[in-house]
């Protein structure tokens, strides 16, 4: 899985797309660990752009988690936008949405992150 990557307002802006479970994560986790050694202090804040990721699971999940984790311990900022409907419903019920930083969309995400 490719990570398409812009700049917008002094924040990098990675977009997935499809479907991210148990056969997708590592190619996802393996794309988004390159973003997040660059995610701390005096480097632009990460922002995923889910509005092309139409499912998540579990095993996705988990590398969100790890990504969180690791921008915490670098002090780095990292977020999440455009969740779709089915993603969102995921969030909320594993509460996804108290661990990592969720925004409506990349406008209202760059209001709060950008400088």
């Amino acid at each position: 899985m490719k990570l398409l990557t812009r700049e917008q307002s002094g924040i990098l802006i990675a977009s997935a797309s499809g479907r991210i479970d148990h056969i997708a994560s590592e190619a996802f986790g393996n794309a988004l660990e390159a973003l997040i050694a660059d995610c701390q202090p005096g480097k632009p804040p990460l922002l995923l752009d889910f509005s092309g990721v139409e499912y998540i699971s579990s095993a996705g999940l988990r590398v969100l988690m790890i990504a969180s984790r690791h921008a915490k311990a670098q002090q780095g900022v990292f977020a999440i936008t455009s969740l779709q409907p089915l993603v969102q419903e995921v969030f909320a019920i594993s509460r996804f949405n108290l661990i990592i930083p969720c925004y409506l969309n990349i406008e209202a995400a760059c209001k709060v992150l950008g400088k």
